[in-house]
């Protein structure tokens, strides 16, 4: 048998797998169709990368997440493992280099994002890859009941047809036991097969606290609890308003969302997670791939709009084992907002036929043409020329993705990148260059591997810090070997992108089904309602709501949520009463019992049962006759 610990030890230096991991991975590699539930931070990389790297081949990772496939190739490279990636914003020319890598260069993992796999030129250069295993990662997101369906999901069936021998492993941190069906019906699993770790989070202490001033009451908890915290909002300006707030009542804080370039986010990470902020105020841009395992308190200072993204968010708390908190802030006014998503996130279909409209208008695009462009986007400029909102617009381009209309992507950050399009031998061939080109070219060779076969990110800063050149001398002359065709320089671009994904339509054609609109409004109205219930709700353990939510049902309290710790009228806590009565319950079901019997079947001491029994012989719950309580 494969000695999938050895390469554990090999590549990361860890001795065991933890939870699930192992029988995962013996699943997948006896080539068994595999769905992993694993929370936030259970470790699903290793349960693909392991067994990838224990056989022969390629493995294909499918992610919608690009700043996550950047820092997996970029830490799979730093580990001497050969990787790559494709997605949406990089030239036909890098999407070339890159498979044709994955062919004949011995790589053995490529990162796709879905919207890639029905291309042409992927589904050519695949026929000609040796695969292993497929991974469908964040596998939510094939189910239209998944509280982040994307439609470009579904093209894995076709993937599959392709590559009918090569099994599939399905991993997602969040999926209710409808999703989990869905997921494998969708990806055509031989039989049903799943690992599941449980949610239950022993450490995490869920609380919710009703209050019109959140900003105090933020401040109130960072003081109170010790450790690395982040604060999630939703909006990106209040990321940095409660990160200046923080600073001036003298908590280190910084901020983070999709706006910021990419060496700002980096550089803010980094310093978060060495310790030199103590708090982190962030969207939900920020988190996805980070594994700070001493985060002591996960602050939501608006509320999300599902179980799914809250559970996710507030999982980042406590990975190290250690007490730590997932703190919702909630007001009045915060229902009102919840319920105004319902009609933001889905706009009325004459709106989302009237973006579609102005969208043909914005690119100029003639009745019958457009199948494959692809446009940088500007939904500043769009809103300002045709008078719409941000918001309502980037919900309908969403709707109209999914309907199969266009391809919508969500803003990216695309770093610069350069690659030599002459060989090594040419390039010391070439004189007369200037001093500062010269300088420069050292500069990137001793910095950067494989320029001469593969497209490299890099930093305009970092390369202006080593040569002492400005940014506007480097973007010169980078401009200027570009033009000489030395080298191909491609500056880093932040924008979203639109793809037409068939022929421009008549207007009143656009068919917005049932199952892209109605069927997706409502089941959004039911995660609305459940983030409701799950804050409103002052007498249920707030760990078991969580957990019922994804199907796992959990006969006891957690003990420490807010609810569980609040005092009952029985003179306990509410999380102790419950425990006790449930199990005083459930006996007295079966038989009438005398105080002295139950007290040596339960666990208990005579003090708590007292009380308990007092309490529900006076709200006649249960009854007392002849030295027997009853039920």
């Amino acid at each position: 048998m494969t000695d999938y610990r050895k390469i554990l030890k090999q590549y990361w230096g860890y001795d065991n797998f933890r939870g699930i991991q192992e029988d995962i991975i013996r699943s997948i590699g006896e080539g068994r169709d595999t769905l992993g539930l694993m929370p936030t931070g259970g470790g699903k990389s290793i349960t693909f990368q392991v067994p990838a790297l224990a056989q022969e081949g390629l493995c294909l990772v499918i992610t919608p997440l690009i700043a996550l496939m950047k820092d997996q190739v970029r830490n799979l490279r730093e580990r001497g493992i050969k990787a790559t990636a494709i997605y949406s914003g990089m030239t036909r020319e890098e999407i070339v280099i890159a498979l044709e890598n994955c062919i004949f260069g011995n790589y053995k993992f490529l990162y796709v994002s879905p919207e890639r796999l029905d291309t042409e030129i992927f589904q050519i250069k695949l026929r000609s890859m040796h695969v292993s295993l497929i991974t469908v990662d964040e596998s939510h997101c094939i189910s239209q009941w998944g509280y982040d369906f994307r439609p470009a999901y579904l093209k894995i069936a076709d993937i599959r047809q392709l590559l009918p021998e090569v099994p599939v492993i399905a991993l997602t941190a969040t999926a209710t036991p409808e999703v989990v069906s869905d997921i494998q019906q969708r990806l055509q699993f031989r039989q049903e097969n799943v690992f599941r770790m449980s949610f239950e989070r022993k450490n995490l202490a869920y609380v919710v606290r009703h209050t019109e001033d959140k900003e105090s009451e933020l401040l109130h908890i960072l003081q109170r609890v010790d450790g690395s915290g982040i604060v999630y909002t939703r909006n990106r300006k209040k990321t940095k308003e409660i990160s200046q707030f923080l600073n001036r009542n003298h908590i280190t804080a910084t901020f983070y969302h999709a706006g910021l370039n990419d060496e700002t986010k980096d550089s803010r990470q980094k310093a978060w997670l060495k310790g030199e902020f103590r708090v982190m105020v962030a969207t939900n841009a920020f988190g996805m791939g980070i594994d700070k395992p001493d985060v002591r308190v996960v602050i939501h200072a608006d509320v999300p709009d599902s179980p799914e993204a809250y559970f996710q968010e507030a999982g980042r708390a406590g990975r190290d084992g250690m007490k730590a908190y997932a703190v919702l802030l909630f007001c009045a006014r915060d229902k009102i907002t919840l319920k105004q998503r319902v009609s933001d996130t889905f706009p009325e279909k004459s709106y989302i036929r009237k973006i579609y409209e102005d969208i043909n208008f914005y690119y100029q695009m003639a009745m019958g043409d457009g199948r494959g462009c692809t446009f940088a986007f500007n939904i500043d400029e769009f809103c300002r020329n045709f008078r719409h909102f941000p918001v309502q617009t980037d919900s309908a381009l969403k709707i109209l993705t999914r309907a199969g209309y266009l391809e919508y992507t969500d803003e990216q950050d695309n770093a610069s990148r350069i690659m030599f399009t002459i060989t090594k031998e040419e390039l010391y061939r070439i004189r007369e260059q200037s001093e500062d080109t010269e300088k420069l070219l050292r500069i990137l060779l001793r910095t950067y591997t494989g320029l001469f076969t593969d497209y490299a990110y890099f930093s305009e800063d970092n390369l202006s810090t080593r040569s002492g050149l400005s940014k506007q001398q480097i973007y010169e002359t980078l401009l200027s070997l570009s033009r000489q065709h030395i080298l191909h320089y491609i500056p880093a671009k932040k924008t979203p992108y639109i793809i037409y994904t068939r022929e421009r339509q008549e207007t009143e054609r656009v068919y917005l089904s049932k199952e892209v609109y109605e069927d997706r409004k409502e089941s959004y109205v039911q995660r609305i309602n459940a983030m409701i219930e799950y804050a409103e709700s002052e007498n249920r353990c707030r760990s078991r709501m969580l957990l019922r939510y994804f199907g796992e049902k959990n006969e006891h309290n957690c003990g420490q949520c807010d609810v569980c710790l609040q005092q009952h009228q029985s003179g306990l806590k509410s999380g102790e009463f419950e425990a006790i009565s449930q199990q005083l319950q459930a006996l007295l079901k079966e038989n009438p019992l005398s105080l002295q019997e139950i007290k040596d079947k339960m666990q208990v001491t005579e003090n708590h049962l007292i009380k308990v029994v007092s309490y529900l012989v006076s709200e006649e719950i249960i009854r007392q006759e002849n030295g027997y309580l009853k039920f």
